[in-house]
């Protein structure tokens, strides 16, 4: 709800206005306590609406937080001198996965009612990489197409970049190909330009080379201050097919 504000009132109109508003009381007395009893019940409510949106989003970040340290854990046999943060291992990466999968999947069935915690969307995203990860292409597309739907621009612009790739590696190219273009025209702080165009140039170098050129040479311009990335551009040029 927008907070009301207060007009100040005219020094020269104050006593006219105390006059009115003592006469107004009078009359309509009733009407009055009923809509500060209603006014009462409304900012209640918004407190306390306030108060559950503010317990789910620190609840739902917990357990993101969880899942994401399962998506990173250790795969092998951890040392002796691991610490308490690194505790946790898996014997491979495809166990990982699965699990991190399943408390992704845990979180965004739990908060998926409105009002709808940030933490929920960003575990969707990373349910869809987890089933690319564990060699399941349609869910994996599916589940992004979803992400890529979401009203938080830059996990939106995560989930089409994702989806690109997914999409490219099941022999969608002119689908992914759309995608990337789409990013790059339209950047966000998740995606910015020069990575949606490396998705791009990666996608169509085998089919046009000297499309994808251009955009590696672009990307080393555009990164001049990097001469580490404009070194992994030549590369890229130089492997490209004649």
């Amino acid at each position: 709800m927008d907070r009301l504000t207060r007009h100040e009132l005219k020094q020269d109109e104050f006593r006219e206005v105390v006059d009115q508003l003592d006469e107004y009381l009078k009359t309509h007395l009733r009407e009055i306590l009923t809509v500060v009893g209603l006014v009462v019940v409304v900012v209640g409510a918004t407190a306390g609406l306030r108060y559950y949106i503010g317990a789910q989003e620190a609840s739902a970040n917990l357990e993101l937080a969880v899942a994401l340290r399962t998506f990173e854990a250790y795969v092998g046999n951890l040392s002796p001198e691991a610490t308490a943060a690194e505790s946790q291992s898996f014997s491979t990466a495809n166990a990982k996965y699965q699990k991190a999968l399943e408390q992704f999947n845990a979180i965004e069935l739990k908060y998926r009612m409105f009002p709808r915690p940030k933490a929920a969307s960003i575990a969707r995203y990373e349910a869809g990489i987890c089933e690319s990860l564990v060699g399941n292409p349609a869910a994996a597309i599916n589940t992004l197409q979803q992400a890529s739907r979401d009203g938080d621009k830059e996990i939106a612009a995560l989930a089409q970049f994702a989806l690109a790739g997914e999409l490219f590696k099941t022999g969608k190219k002119d689908e992914a190909i759309k995608i990337y273009q789409n990013l790059a025209d339209h950047p966000t702080l998740s995606v910015p330009k020069t990575m949606a165009q490396l998705g791009l140039a990666d996608a169509v170098k085998d089919s046009e080379p000297k499309r994808a050129r251009q955009l590696y040479q672009q990307i080393a311009q555009e990164s001049g201050s990097s001469p580490s990335i404009a070194e992994a551009m030549k590369q890229q040029i130089d492997d490209l097919h004649q």
